[in-house]
C-alpha cells in the first residue's frame, strides 16, 4: 500500500446511530508511524472533533495493533466500524 498524498498510510473510523464517533489515521513521520484520532463526543452539540494524539509507534505493525484494539473496543460499545 502506498501513502496517500497527505501522508496517510491507513484510516478507519466508527459510527454509532449513524453519527461519527471517531476517525483514526496512521501517518508516516520519519522512521515512526503516528496515529492521530479525531473524536466526536456524542454529548456535545458542536460538530468539531477533539483531536487526540499523535500516538507514535516504531513499526507499522505496532500502530495497526493499537488501531485494531481501539476499533474492537468501539465495536463492543455498539459502534459500526468502517
Amino acid at each position: 500500500m502506498t501513502p496517500a498524498d497527505d501522508g496517510t498510510l491507513f484510516a478507519s473510523g466508527a459510527r454509532k446511530d449513524g453519527k461519527p464517533i471517531a476517525l483514526i489515521r496512521g501517518v508516516q513521520e520519519g522512521d515512526a508511524i503516528a496515529v492521530e484520532v479525531d473524536v466526536y463526543p456524542s454529548s456535545q452539540l458542536v460538530v468539531e472533533p477533539l483531536r487526540r494524539g499523535p500516538y507514535r509507534f516504531e513499526t507499522r505493525e505496532a500502530a495497526l495493533r493499537f488501531v485494531d484494539e481501539a476499533l474492537l473496543a468501539l465495536e463492543y460499545l455498539g459502534c459500526t466500524v468502517f
